[in-house]
């Protein structure tokens, strides 16, 4: 429930309820106390006996009793006709009034019945003394206040007409009471409830939200405010959600970042001491003499340029990973000759492996004219990455690198295939990640620094391209890489 509906809910509580509940203790003390005090019948309450004072009720009998009186001496077989005997008791029953006329024992006419006969045997009998004042009588155990005319009959009965009130004001008095009573325990229940409902539904979700606050002002990802609620309570417990998944994601990516950046300066370092060491051993041994001939010193400064090379190599797998974690790898796209391109990169590369020792076998299955949207530049820097890693890992005495172009319908394939040690299953799908290593494949004893085949993936998949490995222990590893064609929109016309 949203908080302007429930603030709309309490306002309405705040009114309507005390007011209704009023309603229905009024209703139900005025009830009891007039059952109580008097008999009367629910269906026949009056509830001027609850409001009007002493004065309002003499007055109303003094009213009926002058009516009557006169009629008894003008007219007194009027008092024979019920009629004209209701319609007196209708004019006084609205202040509590009824009439009982008696025939001799019996009654003849009685305005509320139900109560008549409680009182009928407590009246005094026709033309006893003290009934003759007009000031008349009250009884204090019924609390009804009677006055008596007596007349006779057409047939020579006696009659005598009561006017009976009811005069009670304990009942004002205690209804009064009842009422305050009810009203301050109706208020202090609806402030109750109001209270224990706006604390369940709005403050107890802050005071939570708050612990959670201090939770993630602790560095604590962990606690989390789950809900169904769709206000707006809902609302920001989801947000909150969201911010402290998006903060732990976040926090645990720095961290990892954090201890693959420890791992790439370890690595670095490694890769960097090992050239650096063997280019001092070699100038060394050239400035001691120990290079002594032409060509140990020729042979000395082709292994110092190769080091020099592998340390440039690694400073540039640095940059690059400098951008990719900036995305910022500048790309210069051509439309580039499959053919043409593969057999300059097969040429170049095949030198440097002749030198280790390796076979390079190529093979091209697409057509002359096949084209493809790509940056040379970081082409080049893929195949010699893949190649680079599959020598690295070489273990056989006579290593073998097989490279096949294939053509695919709209894209082509390339496959680069060595017989090294191998890649385990298990580490095959993890390959492309950033600093994996393995005992298998990339032993941390070979150096490199961990990164070569994530820039590889990267740069496949800025060319809207896709990698995978197949591998076998002990047999070898084939990278393959798909690039899709450049197809050329014919107009018409």
């Amino acid at each position: 429930m949203k908080l302007k509906t429930r603030l709309r809910v309490t306002f309405a509580s705040i009114i309507l309820l005390p007011l209704l509940l009023s309603v229905m203790c009024f209703v139900v003390i005025a009830i009891y106390l007039v059952n109580i005090n008097h008999g009367e019948d629910f269906t026949k309450l009056d509830y001027a006996t609850m409001t009007d004072n002493i004065q309002e009720v003499v007055n109303a009998t003094d009213e009926a009793y002058f009516i009557l009186q006169e009629q008894v001496r003008t007219n007194p077989l009027k008092l024979e006709d019920k009629r004209f005997l209701k319609q007196v008791n209708d004019d006084v029953s609205r202040k509590s009034t009824y009439l009982i006329v008696r025939k001799n024992e019996t009654i003849y006419y009685a305005g509320n019945m139900m109560a008549a006969r409680k009182i009928m045997d407590r009246l005094p009998d026709y033309g006893e003394k003290q009934l003759a004042d007009e000031t008349g009588y009250y009884f204090n155990d019924l609390e009804q206040y009677v006055k008596q005319i007596d007349f006779r009959f057409s047939d020579g009965g006696k009659g005598s007409v009561f006017i009976i009130t009811s005069a009670s004001t304990l009942i004002s008095r205690q209804l009064l009471f009842n009422m305050v009573i009810a009203i301050i325990c109706i208020l202090c229940i609806t402030s109750l409830v109001l209270t224990q409902w706006i604390q369940k539904s709005v403050f107890n979700p802050i005071n939570q939200l708050n612990i959670a606050m201090r939770k993630i002002k602790e560095g604590n990802f962990d606690y989390s405010l789950p809900t169904e609620d769709k206000g707006e309570i809902g609302d920001l417990y989801r947000n909150y959600e969201d911010m402290r998944l998006r903060l732990k994601e976040s926090t645990e990516e720095k961290r990892q970042n954090e201890e693959r950046n420890k791992e790439l300066i370890s690595n670095i370092s490694h890769d960097l001491k090992t050239p650096i060491t063997a280019i001092k051993g070699y100038v060394e041994g050239i400035m001691d003499g120990v290079a002594d001939t032409p060509e140990k010193v020729d042979k000395y400064i082709r292994t110092v340029y190769n080091k020099a090379n592998d340390m440039d190599r690694l400073i540039n797998e640095l940059a690059v990973y400098s951008n990719i974690d900036n995305n910022r790898i500048p790309y210069n796209f051509h439309r580039i000759n499959v053919v043409d391109y593969f057999e300059d990169c097969v040429e170049e590369v095949g030198l440097d492996l002749d030198s280790m020792n390796v076979r390079l076998n190529y093979s091209n299955m697409v057509d002359s004219d096949v084209i493809v949207i790509a940056d040379p530049e970081q082409m080049k820097k893929v195949i010699n990455n893949i190649i680079s890693n599959s020598v690295k890992y070489m273990d056989k005495p006579q290593g073998v690198i097989n490279i096949r172009v294939l053509d695919e319908s709209d894209s082509i394939r390339v496959e680069i295939e060595d017989n090294g040690k191998g890649i385990a299953q298990k580490d095959l799908q993890n390959i492309f990640d950033r600093f994996y290593r393995t005992d298998a494949s990339r032993n941390s004893a070979k150096g490199g620094s961990g990164i070569g085949l994530s820039i590889v993936k990267k740069i496949i998949e800025d060319h809207g391209g896709y990698i995978w490995a197949t591998s076998q222990e002990g047999e070898g590893t084939c990278m393959h890489f798909v690039l899709r064609k450049y197809i050329e929109l014919q107009q018409d016309g």
